[in-house]
């Protein structure tokens, strides 16, 4: 390697040397003037909001997803095949019961029945003259009896042809909400063709299952708290009015149906929305807002403020301290254990802190 080379290479590790130099002293000297202004002003607080430990009356609950079921709920579908001449009724409407909605071509059935009620006609005003005769002793019984059976056959077929005619004419079985209308006008249809749902919505059955380790804490009667997506924050009251018989032998889990009210018509048949039991006696639990807990897989803890001394100075200290969490019901958590009532907890600012970090209280809240 040349001399020139060398001198190069000398010049470049002394720059190097000189920069490093200059770098890591700048670095101890923030270092110690950081060490300094905490020595003359005290350790840097983090401000944080705080909530105490409080006792509630606590109710256990058992939640489950209920699916919501019509009191009252059928397909509409004619008896009889035909084709449509009539439509009565808009889809999403409320009809009465008995209140005809689709109307089949009746027009032969009218044709029979104006011919069978001739004949009925007709058999009645023999069957009068077989009695003037017969008690006048100027015709036998059997042709007496003879009339009297032309007559009732007569009758009998006019029933028929207004059967018949009856189920041309569909009509609602009940008073109920109309679904999305299936058939058109001129439609030829056969029996099992949906023309619309018919449900009653008020009030609703909510049914869910409860495993068999809870069905002894489920009796008719009880209240029932509905939630449902569709509306957060709502909450729909309702009652159980029936268990079911048995325990289903491959979920292990019993059927429970309760009446829910729906008297502004929120709800729909087919939804479905979580259910909530109130079960067994209130007692005093622990508990904390549920922002205060820190959920990790090494363990729940909150950060618990603390005053200790440290030098000249005394502080409010945060103190990562390990609990254990119960059920979360709104905003707060119950505590099963690791905390005592009155001790303050931290509720905002937990990000900024590690365990021991000195706090300044800007918001003291309540529970």
């Amino acid at each position: 390697m040349a001399n020139s080379e060398r001198h190069i290479l000398l010049r470049t590790v002394l720059i190097v040397a000189v920069v490093l130099g200059v770098v890591f002293g700048i670095k101890l000297w923030q270092k110690y003037a950081a060490q300094a202004a905490q020595a003359h002003h005290g350790p840097f607080e983090v401000s944080v909001s705080v909530a105490p430990v409080a006792e509630v009356s606590w109710r256990s609950e058992i939640h489950m997803v209920a699916s919501l079921v019509a009191t009252s709920g059928v397909d509409l579908t004619p008896q009889l095949s035909g084709q449509v001449t009539g439509i009565y009724f808009h889809s999403g409407e409320h009809v009465k019961k008995g209140q005809r909605l689709v109307q089949l071509d009746d027009s032969n059935q009218l044709a029979v029945l104006a011919e069978d009620r001739a004949n009925e006609t007709l058999a009645g005003i023999n069957y009068r003259r077989a009695q003037h005769l017969y008690a006048a002793r100027a015709t036998s019984l059997a042709a007496l009896d003879t009339a009297r059976a032309d007559e009732q056959s007569a009758k009998a077929a006019v029933a028929n042809v207004l059967a018949t005619l009856a189920k041309l004419a569909v009509s609602a079985p009940f008073s109920g909400w109309l679904g999305v209308r299936q058939v058109s006008l001129g439609e030829y249809l056969s029996p099992g063709t949906e023309i619309a749902a018919l449900n009653v919505w008020n009030p609703l059955r909510a049914e869910f299952t409860v495993p068999q380790s809870q069905s002894g804490l489920v009796h008719p009667g009880q209240s029932v708290d509905l939630s449902v997506d569709a509306f957060p924050g709502r909450k729909f009251l309702g009652r159980i009015t029936a268990i079911d018989s048995q325990v289903n032998p491959s979920t292990r889990n019993v059927t429970v149906e309760a009446v829910v009210g729906n008297s502004r018509l929120q709800l729909r048949p087919g939804m479905f929305g979580e259910a909530r039991i109130m079960v067994g006696t209130a007692r005093k639990r622990l508990a904390v807002p549920t922002v205060a807990v820190t959920y990790s897989t090494f363990g729940d803890y909150v950060y618990v403020v603390e005053k200790r001394k440290q030098g000249p100075h005394e502080l409010q200290v945060a103190v990562a301290t390990p609990i254990k969490a119960g059920h979360t019901r709104g905003r707060i958590t119950i505590i099963r254990g690791g905390l005592h009532p009155g001790e303050l907890v931290v509720t905002a600012g937990q990000i900024k802190l590690h365990n021991g970090m000195p706090v300044v209280i800007r918001s003291h809240g309540a529970r």
